[in-house]
């Protein structure tokens, strides 16, 4: 069973830093669950409570080959005893399931938790919210519960809001990394008033603004730095997999080249740029998304780039 408590603060010593009269923690929200770990678990645990009240005995999600939420949807499915269904982006990772399955350990471990796949292609795929394409599943599949491409939804929300506690109200600023925008806004919803939220979108373009006030009404507590995407969504360089070694070696902290990668690389630069105001207390949220890591390194093994230790 996930467990909240492992959910600690970490002090962060690193070479890098030139700057000394920072204070920077980390909250090792990866150390929740190995499986549904970070964000993962905040996002799902009211929405699993809403499944059984509505006596849905199956979740649906939508994600891609290397999905962090897949595999936590396909997790929590299990230890709940619900069934699980994942629309996946690529048809033709359905051709040969047995290959694909050899070739890709995020959903071996799903399809090992019992989540059956739908395989869809990318032009389908961008329709995936719309009325037409949720109604064609709702008659191929049974009474399903739905629930978002990264789980954001209000119910996701009010689980992020449990992320801060009495621990982090000592913090002057609160950064993460912002995917679908459900994280942060339960970040800005419990941050205290003295605190302000930072968010570091791993996504090119100005969108995820407005996708974050659809869920909070804050709007002088937060900001988005949009300097560290490294060209948008699952794009990586030898920079960022360089610095995401070093952390490793020196804090014994994983990082995913995906998330929260590029959301220390950004905080460390930030500090180094001297962002921060002298003696400033900063806290870093660990959103998980580990098990990435695998299938990154086998997409950068084939380009013959840096691999992530």
């Amino acid at each position: 069973m996930p467990n909240i408590e492992n959910s600690t603060l970490q002090k962060i010593t690193f070479s890098e830093i030139v700057q000394d009269d920072i204070s920077l923690y980390i909250k090792r929200e990866d150390l929740i669950h190995p499986e549904i770990s970070g964000n993962k678990y905040r996002k799902l645990k009211y929405n699993v409570v809403q499944a059984k009240l509505e006596n849905r005995g199956t979740l649906l999600t939508f994600g891609g080959a290397y999905s962090n939420h897949i595999s936590a949807v396909a997790a929590i499915g299990k230890q709940h005893n619900l069934k699980t269904i994942g629309v996946i982006r690529g048809d033709e990772l359905g051709v040969d399931l047995e290959k694909t399955l050899a070739n890709n350990k995020t959903l071996k471990f799903a399809y090992d938790c019992g989540m059956q796949f739908k395989f869809v292609t990318r032009s389908d795929y961008r329709e995936k919210t719309s009325k037409v394409f949720i109604e064609k599943l709702q008659n191929e599949f049974d009474n399903f519960y739905l629930i978002p491409e990264g789980g954001t939804n209000e119910l996701a929300v009010n689980g992020c809001e449990e992320i801060l506690n009495s621990e982090t109200d000592k913090f002057d600023y609160i950064c993460v990394a912002v995917g679908t925008g459900g994280t942060i806004a339960g970040l800005i919803n419990s941050a205290k008033k003295h605190q302000k939220v930072i968010g570091f979108p791993v996504l090119k373009g100005d969108f995820l603004a407005s996708e974050i006030k659809n869920y909070t009404e804050k709007t002088t507590n937060w900001s988005l730095n949009t300097d560290y995407h490294f060209g948008g969504y699952a794009k990586t360089s030898d920079e960022l997999i360089g610095f995401i070694n070093r952390f490793k070696k020196e804090t014994n902290i994983p990082l995913d080249p995906i998330y929260t990668g590029k959301l220390l690389f950004g905080v460390v630069d930030a500090i180094n740029k001297k962002v921060f105001e002298k003696d400033a207390k900063i806290l870093v949220i660990h959103t998980g998304g580990i098990q990435g890591i695998e299938g990154m390194n086998t997409i950068l093994k084939k380009k013959n780039s840096l691999l992530i230790e």
